[in-house]
């Protein structure tokens, strides 16, 4: 049986101690079934290839890039931290507090 990584008591992008983190997919669940990505990745690695991220770090990566790219070059918390637009927004929310919420941009 596969087990997830555990919870931690920070953001894996932020590194700020969050209580309410999200588990982010860091190749999309609905990419699971796609021939490419079965290719590519082991069943397991598609299942536990996961990053507990913080509301704002989650949101910052979806609007980052679509999600077969982040699935297919974006699939570690270092690629994900090349993406110059990610990089930036998680420096500028490090010190933030805890209950920080970013205004959502329209």
């Amino acid at each position: 049986m596969l087990k997830l990584p555990p919870q931690p008591d920070h953001c894996e992008l932020c590194q700020r101690p969050v209580a309410g983190l999200t588990r982010h997919h860091l190749i999309p669940k609905h990419l699971h079934r796609k021939k490419r990505f079965q290719k590519l990745f082991r069943k397991d690695d598609l299942i536990t290839r996961t990053l507990w991220v913080c509301r704002p770090c989650h949101n910052a990566i979806h609007a980052a890039r679509p999600e077969y790219e982040l699935g297919l070059y974006y699939n570690t918390r270092e690629k994900l931290l090349e993406l110059e637009e990610l990089r930036t927004f998680v420096a500028w929310l490090r010190d933030k507090p805890e209950g920080f919420v970013p205004k959502q941009r329209r």
